[in-house]
């Protein structure tokens, strides 16, 4: 019986990392495992309060005083209609297309008529992609925590912020249905290039009415509220039309449209208005 002979390697060919690579491992580690854990906190606080509204919401909002409840309803309306005053021109959502509307929920938030404010499924898969990575390359927030980020809160990123915006989701699902909380966001949201709200953003990218955009507008408008200095068509065309893509692809995925309509509508041209 023959036996292999494996040569021993000398101490100075092995190659060790140096303190510097290790503390750089262990310092990714760490940052890793906070991101996790501040994932997790928010998936768990997501979890209870989409829980507490689902089960427990008609019972707590029995037992408060009724004034404390009127001056927490008039707060709300009261900071919306401020917001609403600052739009020159507000657009109600039977002025607006169908393809924009299925085109926003399906890209931003596709769940959006089913959840409570939250989307724990979504903020479990945005953990997996995010630590995958070992940086933030997916979003969780829901429309309705998108909505309340604009109208109420700062872009600061801490728990305690979270759970403002935890607890301002659950008002606005209490007191707006779907379709006005949709309406809001879509009148308040930054499309970029200086717009604000659909109708600035339509008229400013197309020289249209919004409720004369076409899909293939209506897509490209749907993708730049993800991050408008980067999906703006006047910052970077190819960009914007690369997510674009993405928007009607989404839009084939939950059943909007079909691939062959989605497909002319990526290929046709569109007209800016500058």
């Amino acid at each position: 019986m023959s036996f292999m002979t494996i040569p021993c390697l000398p101490a100075e060919c092995i190659q060790k990392p140096s303190k510097e690579d290790a503390f750089a491992i262990m310092k990714k580690i760490k940052r890793l495992l906070r991101f996790a854990l501040f994932l997790l906190t928010v998936f768990c606080l997501a979890f209870l309060v989409t829980g507490s509204a689902a089960i427990f919401r008609p019972a707590f909002f029995d037992s408060l005083p009724k004034m404390q409840e009127a001056r927490r309803l008039i707060f709300l309306r009261d900071a919306v209609a401020e917001r609403v005053r600052q739009r020159e021109r507000y657009v109600t959502i039977d002025e607006m297309p169908d393809s924009l509307l299925d085109a926003v929920v399906a890209v931003e938030d596709s769940r959006f008529y089913s959840h409570h404010g939250f989307d724990p499924e979504a903020i479990a898969r945005a953990t997996l992609v995010n630590l995958q990575y070992g940086r933030i390359e997916e979003g969780a927030s829901t429309i309705t925590q998108q909505l309340a980020k604009n109208l109420f809160l700062s872009d600061e990123q801490s728990l305690d912020r979270k759970l403002e915006e935890a607890l301002l989701s659950l008002d606005l699902e209490l007191h707006y249905s779907k379709d006005e909380i949709l309406e809001l966001y879509l009148n308040t949201i930054y499309f970029g290039s200086g717009f604000y709200g659909i109708h600035e953003a339509s008229v400013g990218y197309f020289g249209r009415e919004p409720h004369e955009l076409d899909l293939p507008e209506t897509s490209m408008l749907a993708g730049i509220p993800n991050a408008p200095s980067v999906y703006s068509p006047y910052v970077d065309f190819m960009l914007a039309k690369k997510r674009q893509l993405v928007v009607l692809d989404a839009m084939v995925r939950t059943g909007c449209i079909s691939e062959s309509v989605a497909e002319s509508a990526k290929i046709k041209p569109l007209y800016f208005a500058h």
